[in-house]
């Protein structure tokens, strides 16, 4: 079994993007569940008690977490895409199941090893957050847990898979936004603001973004393979358009939280993040070959990892 493979397999350079909703989720969860405490106690409306969040094993657990999540999910993906031969002439890096340097047996085991240390660490952050006094809290999060891997594994893998049916989008949004930041949230508080959902929308809109960017260089083998993405189900000109509705869409629900209650112009430091977004919207706007959009992957997914810290770091200041 080559190590290298399954390390390459679990395509590390994804994990930034999917602990973006943690970081933001967190810092925001980590000012409202202290700051009531805080000010009780110091008679101040001064907090700073965002700096304590690194030390925190909920924010740790939560990223393993999420990573355990990531790392099944790319590896279903690779398994799912591989036996259904959609990845043979696929751009950009190599698949290895696809190219037979890991047998499909082999990835269905480092798929159900993934699923069950996913599972303790899920356990452990579960009890580290409600303990014993919260069981229906626990419940829930469990009952959140299995179906994040269900939604993980489904994506491509089994005839039914809806990444084959133009539902791919939905499943990044819902998980890469809500539940990752509304949900990480309410670990530290166990309560819902519901201004919360705005930074929630847009990581997942900036996150389906990736995607949407990954479809769109896929369309022509996605056609070939039947694998019909919202790009293939909507066509070029439309997907670019929805391309460019899920950046800006992404900026205005950011803008609206911050000025929701804006205590300080750092808060807008974020704003530095939609800085190369903007011009991946015109890259993508002046695109013809589609092969030439790998590259963006890269910047939508650090930009998104980039928009998330300095969100924090502008509740911080």
């Amino acid at each position: 079994m080559d190590v290298k493979s399954f390390i390459k397999a679990a395509r590390l350079r994804t994990l930034p993007l999917s602990i973006s909703g943690i970081i933001v989720g967190s810092i925001l969860g980590s000012h409202d569940s202290f700051l009531p405490i805080y000010e009780k106690y110091f008679n101040t409306t001064i907090c700073v008690s965002e700096t304590s969040i690194l030390q925190s094993p909920i924010f740790w657990l939560a990223i393993l977490t999420t990573i355990g999540f990531q790392v099944l999910s790319n590896f279903a993906n690779d398994y799912g895409d591989g036996i259904k031969g959609s990845d043979k002439n696929r751009t950009g890096e190599a698949r290895m199941v696809s190219s037979g340097s890991i047998t499909p047996k082999q990835m269905k085991s480092a798929m159900k090893i993934t699923t069950i240390v996913t599972l303790i660490i899920a356990l452990l952050l579960i009890y580290v957050a409600f303990g014993s006094d919260n069981f229906g809290y626990s419940i829930f999060f469990l009952g959140l847990g299995i179906a994040s891997i269900a939604a993980a594994i489904k994506y491509t893998v089994g005839n039914s898979a809806y990444g084959y049916s133009g539902f791919g989008d939905v499943f990044v949004f819902i998980f890469f936004g809500l539940v990752s930041v509304v949900g990480s949230y309410f670990l530290y508080t166990k309560h819902i603001d519901f201004k919360i959902f705005l930074p929630a929308i847009s990581i997942g809109l900036l996150s389906t973004a990736v995607l949407n960017l990954n479809n769109l260089r896929d369309e022509i083998e996605d056609k070939k393979n039947n694998k019909n993405t919202l790009v293939v189900k909507l066509g070029n000109k439309k997907a670019k358009k929805y391309h460019y509705f899920l950046i800006f869409g992404a900026l205005v629900t950011a803008l609206m939280y911050v000025f929701l209650d804006i205590q300080s112009i750092y808060e807008l430091i974020f704003l530095v993040a939609f800085i190369p977004l903007i011009k991946n919207v015109k890259t993508v706007a002046q695109n013809t070959i589609p092969a030439e959009l790998d590259g963006e992957l890269k910047k939508v997914a650090l930009s998104t990892f980039l928009f998330a810290v300095l969100f924090a770091i502008g509740q911080v200041l």
